[in-house]
């Protein structure tokens, strides 16, 4: 029997293993944007959330075996082994074997690259909030292959399609998704 999702515990776990504020921030947006997502398909936002959070659990000191390691920690703390295949899934073709089948798997496989392009993005404006960011210059900069160069946009294209979103659809999404929780990764208004 595994335990009961608790965020908590998934956030201690992150931080157990992830120590850049960096890869941290990241698994928070990843998280909003998975919770933005659920609630827009009718879907559990707390599980979507927890298997956003912990996406990327093992990425920073397993980078050679990203989406390996992560099953034998995941399973060790008890998750059961549908979230692990989901969390998995977002390497589909990169470091993975575990196609996306379910709408949560796909979506997180599609805007986990995306949420890394809002994020440079955001960090570009003047505000350094994504509170203020357009699904135009978005746009742009994903046509920018030189701009943050390390997004592979071939799958944020692939995951849109596979979801069933536009790739307009799918940044707007994302980018209110971010805003939903841009104080806590960093990306909120300077303004008081």
């Amino acid at each position: 029997m595994s335990t009961q999702l608790d965020r908590e515990k998934a956030l201690a776990l992150l931080k157990e293993y992830n120590e850049s504020e960096s890869l941290i921030n990241h698994g928070l947006a990843v998280s909003g944007v998975m919770e933005h997502f659920a609630k827009l398909e009718g879907e559990d936002p707390d599980y979507w959330g927890i298997v956003g959070l912990l996406h990327d659990l093992d990425y920073e000191k397993y980078p050679e075996q990203h989406c390996v390691k992560v099953v034998e920690i995941l399973e060790a703390n008890d998750y059961e082994k549908a979230f692990i295949n989901s969390v998995v899934s977002h390497g589909f073709g990169l470091c993975a074997d575990v196609e996306p089948t379910h709408q949560m798997e796909k979506i997180l496989y599609a805007t986990d690259e995306l949420a890394g392009l809002i994020t440079a993005c955001a960090y570009m404006r003047p505000s350094k909030s994504v509170n203020d960011l357009e699904l135009k210059s978005v746009k742009k900069k994903f046509k920018t292959a030189s701009f943050a160069a390390g997004v592979n946009r071939e799958v944020v294209t692939k995951g849109a399609e596979m979801a069933g979103y536009s790739l307009d659809e799918l940044m707007q999404e994302t980018i209110l998704g971010m805003r939903a929780v841009a104080d806590d990764i960093g990306l909120g208004s300077n303004e008081a």
